[in-house]
């Protein structure tokens, strides 16, 4: 009797433990189911009710000032300039806006790093037209400039809402354009961008917030097999005009998990776009142009850039998704690299000046696709080339650029590639041991030396 009490028992325990188990499943996959509902049933009206709530929007901010950009991909509607103060340590850098020889916008920074005097960078920043921003303020004005062009363009992720994000590159968006357009998540990175990449399928320009970079792994699925594959499996029916952005890299001591660099990891991904922003400059115009872009864009912020300042253009403009920058023309070496490296870099290249050297600095900025332009006629003038990145070693971005220029430019080198990378090993937490890690920059001068002997 008590045996099969005990069976009797057992059976009901089961039970609610897979009643259980199986509410738990639904909530973390609540906004996939959802996304199912609409687009089965629905697309079509939430997608109008998105596109009225953000023409309300537009119509009811104030002040609005119309503008016509020959750089813009739709035409515009109306541009605003919302600038916050704060509080924060701030390294200045002098930006130079000119046309590079594609006739393209770009821009040319040089940083103080290698500047002859420095009080002479900032005032002749301070004396050009514009105004000054952070790097995530930028972020935000380019972000809040498309919302209020294209009232399909929304914002989701967690702490995107009325928190402003966990950097702050959503501020004040949840107040100006409502809960519907800045949605706040729950912590289901899968979910969240599931329902963006279906939100972008029913015609939305959904913008998903990475709280953190390393965090978008838990979404690898989501971001390989439907963002970067769907337009070619549904035979061109869909495209996927969505930009998932967020920081990464290694910071101050955030420890391994939190100081992951994917750039290796997504870069395989067919479909996919991949840039890297270093300055609030291309910050704001890489955010503008790969909201406009009709393909999936991954945009990579780094975590240690955020408080950089500069000057900005007060009229609109956008940056090419797949132009490197020229930061520093030379005639020695040409040095490639990206992100937070870039100022690494230029740091080096002060000391390299002084030791007789002229290297040429390349911001590759398009991670996917390679500028083969700009980086070609670079290696056809120096013969050289050293690459900086803050990503692995194994797999990186510089063995797969190293791969391009060999295949592409071999016959050009008058010295085999070298490639400065980070070491690959977990992040250590320690700072000291988190330093050893990255490259850093007499370890670039020590390079350049080598190739140019």
């Amino acid at each position: 009797m008590s045996l099969k009490f005990f069976a009797h028992f057992l059976f009901i325990f089961q039970v609610y433990i897979s009643v259980f188990l199986l509410i738990i499943h639904l909530q973390f996959h609540f906004f996939e189911i959802a996304f199912l509902f609409y687009f089965f049933a629905g697309a079509k009206p939430m997608a109008a009710i998105f596109q009225g709530v953000g023409a309300a929007a537009t119509l009811s901010s104030s002040p609005s000032n119309s503008f016509d950009s020959n750089n813009s991909v739709f035409s515009p509607l109306t541009s605003f300039s919302v600038r916050r103060g704060a509080s924060f340590a701030v390294v200045r850098s002098d930006g130079i806006l000119n046309l590079n020889p594609k006739g393209r916008r770009a821009q040319q920074l040089i940083s103080n790093a290698v500047a002859t005097k420095a009080d002479s960078a900032a005032s002749s920043s301070s004396s050009k037209p514009g105004h000054e921003l952070l790097l995530f303020e930028a972020l935000q004005e380019g972000l809040e400039e498309e919302m209020d062009r294209d009232p399909r363009v929304c914002v989701m992720g967690e702490d995107v809402g009325h928190y402003g994000g966990s950097y702050k590159v959503t501020k004040g968006l949840a107040e100006k354009f409502g809960d519907l357009r800045v949605l706040d998540t729950p912590i289901a990175e899968n979910s969240f961008t599931g329902m963006g990449i279906g939100a972008a399928m029913t015609g939305l320009r959904p913008v998903v917030e990475g709280m953190n970079m390393g965090f978008l792994l838990l979404a690898f699925n989501q971001i390989s097999n439907n963002c970067g594959m769907l337009h070619y499996t549904s035979g061109g029916q869909f495209t996927i005009p969505i930009v998932i952005r967020g920081p990464g890299g290694v910071g101050r001591q955030l420890g391994a998990e939190h100081s992951q660099r994917l750039e290796s990891y997504f870069q395989s991904i067919p479909g996919i776009q991949m840039v890297a922003c270093s300055t609030p400059y291309n910050a704001k115009g890489l955010m503008k142009a790969a909201i406009r872009s009709e393909n999936p864009v991954i945009l990579f912020e780094h975590v240690l850039l955020y408080n950089l300042k500069e000057r900005i253009p007060d009229e609109d403009y956008i940056c090419n998704l797949e132009e490197a920058e020229m930061v520093r023309p030379g005639e020695h070496v040409t040095i490639l690299t990206y992100s937070r490296m870039r100022y690494h870099v230029m740091q080096a290249a002060k000391t390299l000046v002084n030791k007789g050297y002229d290297p040429e600095v390349i911001d590759i900025r398009s991670l996917k696709p390679f500028d083969l332009y700009t980086i070609g006629n670079s290696v056809k003038k120096t013969h050289r080339v050293l690459i900086v990145e803050e990503c692995m070693r194994t797999g990186g971005i510089g063995a797969s650029l190293t791969a391009a220029i060999t295949e592409n430019f071999n016959d050009y080198l008058d010295a085999p590639i070298m490639c400065l990378s980070s070491q690959d090993v977990p992040t250590p937490y320690a700072g000291t041991l988190e330093e050893v890690t990255v490259v850093q920059p007499a370890q670039i001068v020590t390079a350049v030396e080598q190739l140019c002997q």
